[in-house]
């Protein structure tokens, strides 16, 4: 008798594990999937995440008002100081950059909180994440979403949780612009892009000479930054094609002019809508 009760318990206890150790793997899968489909979408469910800031209290981010995507002026249109730096799942290695969020905190998260939706984007990134979600904010984005004349209180917590969940950018009157990095050249061309609506992100960006009848792919530098290198001179004006997070593709027809010089800006006349 002894043994059979030994031998059912074990059974029993063998089915207990088999069902814990299926569960333990099957729920990150689906969490996983979920929040995947939820960051590369807009409008969907809410997420919970960690919020810090740095920076001056009312300031953009960084001193210089960039960081690890190479945007510049944080601090002005369309940026607006509403920046944040994002942990390796919203910074992708930089195909995140420009992507924009919407970001609450409740009573419940801190006395302070407002729970008001506010909207930030991601333009730099953060080494050193506390949370699987992890908005290191700047000064004015944390203060932004205090409830009326608790902006410093509301900072003084240092860290808060939060929700948040991706929305589509809004750039009114800009049209993409690519800035031609410093240190460019005929056999090394490298290109900040800006301001691409909707989306906000790049994933894609082909190059195609003068009189040329096909694109060459250029690869990702460092956040927003593209580059392509080449053992022959490139012959300008340059065309630009880019392909948004969602599979769009623009094309900005010569945009770049034969007389382009590096450390500057060529507005195209093309936006994702």
């Amino acid at each position: 008798m002894a043994a059979q009760q030994a031998a059912a318990l074990l059974t029993a206890l063998l089915a207990v594990l088999a069902t814990h150790h299926g569960a333990a793997e099957a729920q990150p899968v689906n969490h996983t999937s979920s929040a995947a489909r939820q960051l590369r979408g807009s409008g969907g469910g809410w997420l919970p995440a960690k919020a810090t800031w740095y920076g001056a209290p009312t300031g953009a981010g960084p001193d210089d008002n960039g960081g690890a995507c190479g945007f510049k002026h944080t601090n002005q249109y369309p940026y607006m100081s509403m920046t944040s730096c994002g942990n390796e799942p919203l910074f992708k290695d930089g195909q995140g950059c420009g992507a924009c969020y919407q970001i609450r905190c409740t009573a419940k998260n801190n006395p302070a909180c407002s729970g008001e939706t506010k909207t930030v984007m991601i333009t730099d990134m953060n080494y050193y994440p506390v949370a699987r979600y992890h908005f290191d904010l700047s000064g004015t984005a944390f203060g932004a979403m205090a409830r009326p004349g608790l902006n410093d209180r509301l900072r003084h917590a240092g860290i808060i949780d939060i929700q948040f969940r991706r929305v589509p950018c809004s750039h009114r009157g800009l049209t993409v612009n690519f800035h031609v990095q410093v240190g460019s050249n005929p056999n090394y061309f490298a290109v900040l892009v800006e301001y691409a609506n909707k989306d906000g992100t790049v994933v894609r960006m082909d190059l195609k000479e003068s009189n040329s009848g096909y694109w060459t792919p250029m690869r990702r530098s460092w956040g927003s930054v593209w580059r392509l290198d080449t053992y022959r001179p490139l012959k300008a004006p340059f065309s630009l094609r880019i392909t948004s997070e969602s599979g769009k593709t623009l094309v900005a027809n010569n945009v770049i002019p034969a007389n382009w010089r590096p450390n500057t800006d060529y507005r195209s006349y093309v936006q994702f809508y």
